[in-house]
């Protein structure tokens, strides 16, 4: 379709029209043009498709498609590779069924552990969400579907979602909020993009011309199409004016619509910007209608995926003694309802109908003698009150049996989109099981299904803790394999487990009044946080354990130095598998950043490779360090600290043993010097240093009257470096016309 020749032939209630759908799930059609109707569907880890136009909020029974884990189990992969297998085969699934665009991935950071709709969201480092997310948008847009990254922007909490104004610093919003949107746009190109409900700073989403035009599109070169979450539009004119495409969901007679027109015919809405709307859906209708027509999906195929991405992202947290993985011989007690009945997805719009659920018992009974397997339920799944006689049962079984393994963690009650926690607890009858169990069974064994952390008071009376999370439909096959050592776990945490919810640093700022909530902690978010305040947590970031055992060395970087426009820097490293079983390592770098013209965490993640290693067999792994700029607010640019950044290389945020020295040339600079300038910011100028140092000895010494060794000596040593120009002039140290050539050089003037 020639898009201007159309846009030409088209009325203003014509365009208009195509600024909103005309049902949930589907556009509306122009016949006369003929511009087709095309269908989205939510995701993101399945195709999410509602039978008929009735179903408006999804309370019906979806199509069926394959359950894959959702994103906090999937992002714990920490597999580039696997992430574009799964999108690929989503978009696969999504074309058989004829829809042209699936709702996905969500990747908002997590700044708190309550976040309801954690479970559907990645990480709380924005590189990591971003690589992971812009994996999935290419492997899913390789197969002719369209993904649409959600939700864009500061999407954090459940309370109050639809209209709480998230109040946050800029370097804050760029450097950790936006990054990883910024390099989802950048590295895949989205067909669509989805809007968030908040506010941010005063202005909803998706009416923030700040957020949708002069970021998206005039700093990042967003092609794509903006659509609202649903109902997600509030003043539909000034949407449209600020960059918002599309509104979803519609109808025939959208007031939406109405108002579009109306606003043009008065003088309040330009159409211009109406027509920039058009344009790019008009871009997007041609991408979908030159997709071929779908071949048949192979479900087989997709759940032999789904198994290795649940597997994948399962987190080995503790093996004491080596408990796993555990002998198909011996006598093994299940408890826990969990293990008949897991908790594989979340709940809200991600929620769908598994094709083909694998139940841990299930897969544990293909794999182990009957004679050697008992089951407890443990537990109700109605009541979260411990149930003494339950309880009872499994410890009797657990007495007898070689080890117990017990399935639990949080039901659909305790975590979901819609709302927000209240506590980390689990439900008290799994706690409770728990203790009971471990005080029969020393070889006790607990595997989690949940969408994001929990505390663990019974950690150190339990040998095992197997983090499976939410793992789709293939959960009881993936963990199955893992308990006993058909799959080597190298998951790694993609998020940090605090001991206690007031360690986090979002703690006492979330959710926030019934108006507005305060990002107070800034860029400390997560293992940013725990890191700089020395904060122990109960498994940090990046944290998992093998099967088998690895060894990095011989890091170096593939430059000394760098300056902003040089080529990216390499880190380079040996790793070698020194066990006896073939397994998985995730290599870490982060890079500690001098605090110079900015306060920055102790560490950032700062690239990542995942590798896999024979028995003794030795790889070496190049990883490109990521940009290393700041948001600098004085200036409202990215800027590059001057000074050495220590490159950390390990296998986690808190064991990293290598380290490497990058000296690193700064590009900021001051607008103008002034007579505030301090003694100490010349001391490295390249022709006032040695001046400068002269001047602070002998201010030194004429302040303490040449007096040796004293208490006043040691004071103006160190607080002569703050000191302004200004002081220097008024003690006599400068004169006016000393000072005014000074700056006349610092400025460029001289």
């Amino acid at each position: 379709m020639n898009i201007e020749k159309t846009l030409s032939y088209m009325t203003l209630e014509e365009k208009a029209s195509l600024c909103s759908g005309l049902g949930y799930w589907d556009t509306k059609a122009i016949d006369r043009l003929g511009i087709k109707s095309f269908v989205m569907t939510d995701g993101p880890n399945g195709v999410r498709l509602q039978q008929g136009q009735d179903d408006r909020f999804g309370l019906n029974e979806s199509a069926r498609a394959t359950c894959f884990p959702t994103g906090s189990c999937l992002a714990s992969s920490w597999d580039v590779e696997l992430f574009h297998k799964v999108g690929a085969a989503i978009g696969r699934e999504a074309r058989s069924k004829n829809v042209s665009l699936v709702l996905g991935p969500a990747f908002n950071m997590k700044r708190s552990p309550l976040c309801g709709r954690n479970f559907e969201y990645l990480s709380e480092d924005p590189l990591l969400a971003g690589k992971l997310a812009a994996a999935y948008v290419n492997g899913m847009q390789s197969e002719g579907v369209g993904a649409t990254p959600k939700h864009y922007a500061v999407n954090n909490q459940e309370t109050l979602r639809q209209n709480i104004d998230v109040r946050i610093d800029e370097r804050t919003l760029r450097e950790i909020y936006l990054r990883a949107f910024e390099i989802v746009v950048k590295e895949s190109a989205p067909w669509m993009l989805m809007s968030s409900y908040n506010k941010i700073n005063g202005e909803f989403a998706s009416q923030n011309k700040k957020i949708l035009t002069d970021i998206l599109r005039a700093e990042w070169g967003y092609k794509g199409l903006v659509v609202t979450d649903w109902y997600g539009s509030n003043e539909r004119p000034k949407g449209v004016a600020a960059g918002q495409d599309l509104q979803m969901p519609g109808s025939d007679e959208c007031l939406g619509d109405k108002e579009i027109v109306e606003a043009v015919k008065s003088g309040e809405l330009d159409e211009k910007h109406v027509d920039t709307a058009v344009r790019n859906y008009l871009e997007l209708y041609n991408k979908i209608q030159s997709v071929e027509k779908a071949s048949p999906v192979d479900f087989a195929e997709n759940h032999k995926i789904a198994i290795e991405a649940a597997a994948e992202g399962s987190v080995l947290l503790k093996n004491k003694d080596n408990i796993l993985p555990i002998s198909a011989k011996s006598r093994i007690a299940i408890i826990g309802e969990f293990a008949k009945k897991p908790r594989y997805q979340g709940g809200g719009s991600s929620h769908l109908n598994a094709n083909h659920l694998d139940l841990p018992w299930d897969a544990l009974t293909k794999r182990i003698s009957l004679n050697n397997l008992t089951f407890s339920a443990g537990y109700s799944l109605e009541d979260e009150k411990p149930d003494e006689a339950m309880i009872n049962e499994a410890c009797e079984a657990a007495a007898k049996a070689d080890a117990a393994v017990i399935f639990c963690g949080l039901t659909d009650d305790f975590e979901s989109e819609g709302f927000d926690r209240t506590t980390m607890d689990m439900p008290k009858n799994h706690n409770a099981l728990i203790e009971a169990v471990a005080a029969a069974n020393p070889n006790t064994i607990v595997v989690l299904q949940n969408g994001s952390p929990v505390k663990m008071p019974w950690m150190d009376k339990v040998k095992g803790v197997l983090e499976s999370y939410l793992g789709g439909e293939a959960c009881g096959s993936a963990v199955a394999k893992i308990l006993l050592g058909e799959i080597n776990p190298s998951g790694k945490l993609a998020e940090s487990f605090p001991i206690r919810l007031r360690d986090n640093p979002s703690h006492i700022n979330f959710p926030g009044s019934r108006k507005y909530v305060e990002y107070r902690e800034g860029i400390f978010i997560g293992y940013r946080y725990y890191a700089s305040a020395g904060i122990e947590t109960r498994a940090p970031f990046g944290f998992g354990l093998s099967y088998t055992t690895f060894k990095i060395s011989d890091a170096k970087l593939s430059s000394a130095s760098h300056a902003m426009g040089d080529s990216d820097i390499v880190v380079k490293c040996k790793v070698k598998n020194t066990g006896k079983l073939e397994g998985k390592e995730v290599v870490q770098v982060y890079v500690t950043a001098p605090h110079v013209s900015a306060i920055h965490p102790k560490i950032e993640l700062k690239g990542f490779a995942k590798v896999k290693l024979a028995p003794n067999e030795e790889k070496e792994v190049s990883i490109t360090l990521a940009d290393l700029t700041f948001w600098n607010p004085d200036t409202d640019e990215w800027a590059l600290e001057d000074g050495i950044y220590t490159i950390h290389i390990g296998n986690s945020s808190d064991n990293l043993p290598l380290s490497c020295e990058l000296k690193v040339k700064g590009t900021i600079k001051r607008n103008s010097y002034d007579h505030n300038i301090m003694l100490g910011e010349l001391l490295d100028h390249p022709s006032l240093g040695e001046w400068a140092k002269k001047t602070r000895k002998e201010f030194t010494i004429a302040m303490t009257g040449g007096i040796e060794n004293t208490h006043t000596k040691l004071l103006l040593e160190k607080s002569t470096l703050e000191l302004p120009m200004h002081i220097l002039l008024n003690t006599g140290f400068l004169t006016t016309a000393s000072l005014k050539k000074l700056l006349d050089e610092l400025n460029g003037n001289a």
